[in-house]
């Protein structure tokens, strides 16, 4: 990524040779300052913080949105981000509270001074602006073009010249559309030209299983290419779903991050243990370790010992018992009934 400018956000860096960030977006109503749902939510940034997020964007429609937000960036343990669709002004309210950075597609804001009244008080307070173009949102001109991947490349470099005529450098672009092939040829058509970070992503790219496939057919070979300072994977599911994708696909694309890696078996006639339920209950509290290791959950005697035996700590059914593994010697035999208990006990030495 040499050669590409840092922006910061909040405490995150974003380009240069910074690593690679991971992204996700509020999916809920933004929650009222003093209610019970504003703590909850408090609770739920500080967790998706653990599991690996490191900025967190809103939508804010409404001056009553920019408000809650406000509330929310003052105690907030990750940079959060104002995405401003239409109306400038709900941008300048926003820009009176201590978040990160403001999203704003320019072709939606409306005429030229009100971008630039945006972007001098971003300017004033130090703050970064994404500039989105959606293939789904291009200028009247650009829309029938035969050429989709050059229309997105050109709505995108004509805000940064604008923005550049405004004196503004302090910018992130993302280039979204909705299959991998575009989103792919965008990004390396843009980052051939310039050096300003780009955040990826495959934009509305369908429920959990779809969308991480699309995610990560368009998103690993850009990243093994060094396009990227920063990822969103766009799912139709939860947030926390879409930060730890955003961990794998940074794993599959050779930049594995600090955290715990869970190698499970699928499970199938043979199995003797039950991987899918032993996962489910104990993925996120894993993920949020901060420990660098490899875990292994295996269901049976057949690649259940071979598996776990390359991993930190393994467990693994054995016939009627369960076998738990420290770096590739038995550590402990037990019954399926004390596995979670035993699981904890192996876990905390580790």
């Amino acid at each position: 990524m040499s050669g590409i400018r840092a922006v910061k956000v909040g405490k995150v860096i974003i380009g240069g040779d910074w690593p690679v960030s991971v992204q996700t977006m509020w999916k809920e109503p933004l929650p009222i300052p003093g209610s019970p749902g504003f703590e909850s939510a408090l609770k739920r940034i500080s967790g998706l913080s653990e599991l690996g997020c490191d900025v967190l964007r809103f939508a804010v429609p409404d001056e009553e949105a920019a408000e809650a937000l406000g509330a929310l960036a003052e105690r907030s343990v990750l940079p959060l981000v104002a995405d401003i669709h239409f109306d400038w002004r709900i941008a300048l309210r926003c820009l009176d509270f201590p978040i990160a950075k403001i999203r704003i597609n320019p072709g939606n804001i409306g005429a030229p001074w009100k971008v630039a009244e945006v972007t001098a008080k971003a300017k004033a307070n130090g703050l970064p602006i994404r500039i989105g173009v959606n293939s789904g949102s291009l200028p009247p001109d650009l829309r029938d073009s035969t050429d989709r991947a050059g229309a997105i490349v050109e709505a995108a470099e004509r805000e940064v010249a604008a923005f550049d005529e405004l004196g503004f450098s302090e910018i992130i672009v993302s280039m979204k559309a909705s299959d991998v092939d575009t989103t792919i040829e965008v990004n390396r058509r843009f980052a051939s030209r310039h050096g300003i970070p780009l955040h990826l992503g495959v934009t509305e790219a369908g429920p959990l299983i779809a969308g991480v496939a699309r995610n990560t057919a368009a998103l690993v070979p850009l990243l093994r290419e060094g396009i990227g300072s920063t990822i969103r994977v766009s799912l139709s599911d939860t947030m926390e779903s879409e930060v730890l994708a955003g961990r794998e696909i940074l794993a599959c694309a050779g930049l594995a991050r600090k955290g715990i890696s869970i190698v499970s078996c699928p499970r199938c006639g043979r199995a003797s243990f039950d991987t899918h339920a032993f996962t489910a209950r104990w993925a996120q509290r894993l993920y949020s370790l901060e420990a660098t290791a490899t875990v292994a959950i295996m269901g049976c005697v057949v690649n259940g010992p071979g598996e776990a035996r390359h991993a930190d700590l393994g467990i693994t059914g054995a016939g009627d018992k369960v076998i738990i593994m420290r770096k590739g010697e038995i550590a402990r035999t037990i019954s399926p009934e004390e596995a979670d208990t035993v699981f904890e006990e192996e876990l905390k030495k580790l």
